[in-house]
């Protein structure tokens, strides 16, 4: 499936959730993981390039309560299924699990969730590296419209999509602000 390419300049923006909000968000994630796994020895991983931000918010949430957790971080990008499509050469970032994947509790981190192929794409990285005991998935936002059967065991905001909307995930860390936003173009597709 090809998609057309829009200008960030053709979109109009709504703000869905602020640094406030987004604070607030990562805090409820991680009660929710610790209230399910409170005590038990798990590893967060990030997905590159958002998912590590949100996996490193969440292990300073929870790593005052649990000291027990580990992280890592995975590279999706040779496990991409659209790699013929992308008409570039992509960057790879690598993959650092400085733990044993055999046997753990994985919760699996990534900002925006939508069709479900990098989740696939994570889940393959991961089992390269062993069979983890069990993988969970936590996301900011879910968009919806899944192509796979995949659902997050922790969600931030759901937020069900259309064609024309897109949702833009901006953090501090590498775009100067916290901010959550639905794009979306003035004439649907």
């Amino acid at each position: 499936m090809s998609r057309r390419a829009v200008s960030e300049k053709d979109l109009t923006q709504t703000k869905l959730l602020g640094a406030e909000e987004m604070d607030h968000v990562v805090q409820r994630i991680g009660l929710e993981i610790l209230e399910k796994h409170n005590g038990r020895q798990m590893a967060f991983v990030g997905i590159h390039e958002r998912g590590v931000v949100l996996a490193d918010r969440v292990y300073e949430a929870v790593s005052q309560k649990n000291k027990t957790v580990s992280r890592g971080t995975i590279d999706i990008t040779l496990y991409r299924d659209d790699l013929d499509n992308l008409g570039t050469i992509p960057s790879v970032r690598g993959t650092e699990l400085p733990f044993d994947v055999e046997g753990s509790l994985i919760v699996l981190f990534d900002d925006v969730l939508f069709t479900g192929r990098t989740i696939r794409a994570a889940i393959d990285v991961l089992i390269d590296y062993g069979r983890p005991a069990r993988i969970e998935l936590a996301v900011l936002v879910d968009r919806g419209n899944r192509e796979l059967p995949i659902c997050p065991n922790y969600t931030g905001k759901f937020v069900e999509t259309r064609s024309n909307e897109y949702i833009r995930v901006r953090f501090h860390e590498g775009d100067g602000e916290d901010a959550v936003y639905l794009l979306r173009e003035d004439s649907p597709r």
